[in-house]
């Protein structure tokens, strides 16, 4: 089992960046998938990005590649998300959320129902 804590979320300009951590207990984070999804007010949770265990691959919904970036560190129970050239339409919830490792290899990566884990979630708000 595995517990996520979400920070660094905030209030930020058009054009702006953030850096959102995610810090878990358990000894066990470096054997899981980790993603980051967002739910903006109305609407369905997001995937956004996904990383494998070994930090060996990466992966972005096309709305946010080439601005985010999704990185690792199994030292520190530490899962991290670059945010840069921020639009006001990124403004969500964003969420980490831990899986199996083979949801990599299966493609199964951007599905919600796929991650057994969840944090409880930190405000990223976007202003024009």
């Amino acid at each position: 089992q595995v517990q996520l804590v979400e920070s660094g979320g905030g209030l930020v300009q058009a054009g702006g960046s953030l850096r959102l951590s995610c810090t878990a207990s358990g000894r066990t984070f470096s054997t899981y998938t980790m993603g980051w999804f967002r739910q903006a007010p109305g609407k369905e949770r997001e995937f956004v990005a996904a990383i494998s265990w070994s930090a060996s691959r990466t992966y972005y919904s096309d709305s946010v590649k080439g601005r985010f970036t999704i990185s690792r560190d199994n030292t520190k129970n530490t899962l991290y998300l670059q945010m840069n050239s921020l639009k006001p339409e990124d403004t969500a919830v964003f969420y980490c959320a831990a899986g199996r490792s083979d949801i990599m290899v299966t493609a199964r990566f951007n599905r919600v129902n796929e991650y057994n884990y969840w944090g409880q979630g930190t405000q990223v708000t976007v202003s024009s």
